[in-house]
């Protein structure tokens, strides 16, 4: 009787561990290239919330981003990231900025250090950060880096994920002559085109979920 009962407990510990590895797996998905983009709803640093079913019918461009992060200053310091921001605004396409950095980790920020990072760092055409402090839109993204760039089209399907560029040195000496693959996807994409490149190895800092 009691091997019984000893069975049963390390069948139910097995299980227990079992479910334990599986957690990591089942939290971290992915927005893959050709189908339907995670929903999310998270609040902005000036207190406005977002709904994936806000853009339906939009384009939509998400960026993860840590301001200590070097590659985040790669492109931000340079203007690159902003000029982006900038002509895709100007074409109707919407572009939001997420931190999903966890509270006392690196690149987290509270609402009024997120609006003033906004205004340092000339953000265009974005919002003032969603804020992600949780992880979840993250994780449901699988945005692994920060940068990480989606792009979501009108009918609510990824059909970008991956690195902003072709380059993942974190000098900006590289911008120019590096291939900007948000650029082409948007860029085909508006002009009637097949994207060449739907998806690439995201580069960056570690997300610090």
């Amino acid at each position: 009787m009691k091997q019984g009962i000893r069975s049963k407990r390390s069948i139910a510990k097995f299980l227990g561990s079992a479910v334990l590895f599986a957690l990591p797996a089942l939290a971290m998905a992915a927005a893959v290239p050709g189908e339907k983009a995670p929903a999310f709803s998270e609040v902005d640093a000036a207190g406005k919330t977002h709904n994936l079913k806000d853009y339906e019918g939009q384009w939509l461009v998400l960026e993860w981003f840590n301001k200590d992060c070097p590659y985040v200053k790669k492109h931000y310091g340079s203007g690159n990231m902003q000029a982006l921001q900038k002509k895709y605004a100007d074409a109707d396409i919407n572009w939001l900025t997420v931190i999903s950095s966890a509270k006392g980790k690196q690149g987290y920020l509270e609402p009024a250090e997120a609006l003033d990072v906004a205004k340092n760092h000339k953000l265009k055409a974005s919002a003032p950060f969603l804020l992600d402090s949780d992880g979840s839109m993250g994780r449901a993204y699988g945005a692994k880096t920060t940068p990480h760039m989606f792009i979501i089209n009108p009918q609510g399907e990824v059909v970008y994920a991956g690195a902003i560029d072709d380059n993942d040195s974190a000098n900006p000496a590289v911008i120019p002559d590096s291939a900007n693959y948000v650029a082409a996807a948007l860029d085909a994409s508006l002009a009637g085109k097949a994207i060449e490149v739907a998806s690439s190895r995201a580069y960056g800092c570690s997300v610090k979920y």
